[in-house]
């Protein structure tokens, strides 16, 4: 699915999101860490990154002492050779991220599980603007729509294609609190439009 396909949403049954704004300090994910590059290792880095693997191998043999079975420590040579071929992520300065819907399948091909929100994340050095594509009860709305535009009829109606999704695809869930009897929810009732409920 390319960045950009959840845009069609908006041309769907589907409410359509909403965009929240975020201007500021770097503090947005893209989508799990913050802005950042790969850059090729330099000699400087790869000393840091081999001295600092020697210092955590020592660290966890002297706290696990008692349990035996310490972890070997290379030499800093070995551990160097090793750094200066990798790369190393840095933050961004400038630059632009598009981050498309994230998704996977858990247990079937068409057992859709969201992950993160579309967005769009400007840096310039560290302010950061980021546009996010809010949907209604997120999870329970990206999960539908990617049901309802890979699974679903597409000769069929937009009403028929929602009853199959509605079918095979159900977002019913019961909600509990504490001391009150459960609640059934339908959640598309919540992420449809009005007309085609």
């Amino acid at each position: 699915m390319n960045k950009f396909a959840f845009l069609k949403a908006l041309n769907s049954p589907f409410k359509p999101f909403k965009l929240k704004w975020y201007v500021g300090k770097v503090a947005i994910g893209t989508p799990y860490f913050f802005p950042r590059k790969w850059i090729k290792a330099t000699p400087e880095r790869a000393t840091k990154a081999a001295l600092d693997r020697i210092e955590e191998i020592k660290r966890y043999n002297e706290l696990n002492a008692k349990y035996g079975n310490p972890r070997e420590i290379k030499s800093f040579e070995e551990y160097y050779n090793e750094y200066i071929k990798y790369e190393f992520s840095v933050p961004k300065k400038i630059g632009v991220d598009f981050v498309g819907l994230g998704w996977k399948t858990k247990w079937e091909h068409d057992d859709y599980r969201f992950e993160y929100a579309p967005l769009i994340s400007f840096v310039f050095f560290k302010l950061q603007i980021a546009i996010m594509f809010i949907a209604p009860e997120q999870s329970h709305y990206w999960e539908s729509w990617l049901y309802y535009h890979y699974e679903t009829d597409k000769k069929k109606s937009k009403a028929e294609r929602i009853a199959q999704c509605r079918k095979e695809f159900p977002q019913i869930w019961i909600s509990y609190r504490l001391g009150q009897e459960g609640e059934t929810i339908d959640y598309y009732d919540k992420i449809i439009k009005k007309k085609y409920l």
